[in-house]
């Protein structure tokens, strides 16, 4: 088995070397900030979603969707779990299945891992921004500034493009690149979509409870009730960031501001009373306001906008503002294993991988799963 290498101190990277450890392998692992999961201590905003019960390749995007399922299948989220839990702590999941630790607390999840590292004997190396990945005579040599090692087998967990205040911004691609792999094209998701900005005018701040559609070409693409929050370039929420996955520039973003109530109903209250004041205690009465306006005072008109409010994608907030990344090294470059078909010996887990996961702890379930395959190649055991 020899000497391991991590990239990357994410989940994905701290899973690996945690199981790897337990393995019984020699594990460094190379962490380019600070501290260890800085993006993990953020997730499910700030709770702590590692990862979802219903978990399957229909939440999934990606260039290789059946490997996927085969790994999910292999490390289901009852894996993760069981896991988590066998370093401590207690998970449990809600009624939408999002697995949470019982204290709601996603920087407990990463102290979590920070002494399962240190309690199984990883080496743990901070600030460094491993620039140069080689091999040669079947040995990889690793470098960054001040400092550099040697390694049996190296684990690529350095993340995506997504967030690059938590470390990731694309430039661990070049470490795969280096060995001649390529990536599927990179972008943003689960992210805020911009709109077409006179459609939003006005409307900033205000936040609804919405049943949302995606429709593309006359065709619906997806939908999803969730939170929207109206932002100054368009819409935000976790509706609106679930909706983000399917979401091009073109698509007409559809909400339904009053899905508990049936169009007949909705139009009823509006005729029970005049002007602005029809609206009230049926939504937000800024948002009743504008849409007021926007339908000239005409009862059916407002109904229709409150029931079917369209909203034009012109696309995202970007990279800096999203929870990940859709694209990555390709599957097809690796094997059933994720080890590189290029160099062998190279592993890749995690989001550098062309996986995305919907909004909901899906993407932290890949991030496990796929870290357990890799530790079970690498050690021949599937460990706890």
């Amino acid at each position: 088995m020899g000497k391991i290498a991590v990239i990357g101190g994410g989940a994905s990277g701290m899973a690996c070397a945690v199981l790897l450890a337990r393995g019984g392998a020699s594990v460094t692992l190379l962490e380019r900030g600070g501290r260890l999961g800085k993006k993990l201590s953020a997730t499910g905003n700030g709770q702590g979603n590692v990862t979802n019960l219903h978990a399957g390749t229909e939440f999934y995007f990606s260039d290789d969707l059946p490997r996927v399922g085969r790994i999910l299948q292999a490390f289901p989220p009852r894996w993760t779990i069981a896991f988590l839990q066998s370093m401590g702590g207690r998970f449990l999941p809600d009624a939408r299945g999002r697995v949470y630790p019982a204290g709601r607390q996603a920087s407990a999840v990463t102290d979590l891992f920070r002494r399962e590292l240190a309690r199984c004997g990883v080496q743990v190396l901070t600030e460094a921004f491993v620039t140069r990945l080689a091999r040669q005579n079947g040995t990889f040599s690793l470098a960054w500034e001040g400092g550099s090692l040697t390694a049996d087998a190296v684990v690529l967990a350095a993340g995506g493009k997504a967030a690059k205040n938590f470390g990731t911004d694309g430039s661990a691609y070049a470490l795969a690149a280096a060995f001649g792999h390529t990536c599927a094209p990179l972008s943003p998701v689960l992210v805020q979509l911009r709109c077409d900005p006179a459609q939003v005018r006005g409307l900033k701040g205000i936040r609804a409870e919405a049943f949302l559609k995606v429709v593309r070409g006359g065709e619906e693409r997806y939908r999803t009730r969730g939170d929207v929050l109206f932002t100054e370039s368009g819409v935000s929420g976790d509706g609106v960031f679930r909706a983000s996955s399917y979401a091009v520039p073109g698509d007409t973003l559809v909400l339904d501001l009053l899905p508990d109530i049936p169009p007949d109903e909705v139009l009823a209250a509006i005729g029970a009373a005049e002007g602005e004041d029809c609206l009230l205690c049926l939504v937000n009465n800024g948002l009743g306001r504008v849409l007021y306006r926007r339908a000239g005072g005409d009862a059916r008109s407002l109904a229709g906008l409150l029931k079917g409010l369209s909203l034009t994608v012109t696309g995202t907030l970007g990279f800096d503002y999203a929870q990940a990344t859709r694209g990555g090294i390709f599957l097809h470059e690796v094997t059933d294993v994720l080890e590189s078909r290029f160099a062998p010996g190279l592993y890749f887990t995690g989001e550098i991988l062309n996986v995305d996961g919907a909004c909901g702890g899906y993407n932290l379930q890949w991030a496990f799963a796929s870290a357990a395959c890799v530790a079970q190649a690498l050690t021949g055991e599937k460990t706890w």
